[in-house]
């Protein structure tokens, strides 16, 4: 029922920026629990932010000080501003959300975003 649109990704050079967001839509929806993930080719899945109730927002070691994880509660929108960007960065990023519902947890992705940092 939840869905999670994505947008912002593109290609950057080195040290640039872009800012990428995720629209949520769905019945009873909030943006309480939150993430980033991004994968590269041929690796896992890695968690670049996080956001739970009530908590900072936690991130990766290597994008701490260069990303940041935000959100707009009456939009139901989150945002992934991502500076100083490295080639690095360079992966498929995907927004998620969890509910649960009574010990059961739901999962939603977003369709992922590309994301390309290159000289």
């Amino acid at each position: 029922q939840v869905q999670l649109v994505e947008s912002g990704g593109g290609s950057v050079q080195p040290g640039g920026s872009l800012k990428l967001s995720c629209v949520a839509s769905g019945r009873n929806f909030s943006i309480e629990n939150m993430d980033w993930f991004r994968q590269a080719p041929g690796k896992g899945r890695e968690l670049v932010a996080e956001f739970r109730t009530n908590s900072r927002a936690r991130y990766l070691n290597s994008v701490e000080g260069r990303f940041t994880f935000y959100g707009d509660s009456a939009k139901r929108t989150v945002y992934l501003q991502m500076d100083s960007l490295k080639p690095e960065d360079t992966a498929v990023y995907y927004c998620h959300s969890y509910i649960n519902d009574r010990g059961h947890y739901s999962h939603y992705w977003g369709q992922g975003t590309q994301v390309t940092v290159s000289s």
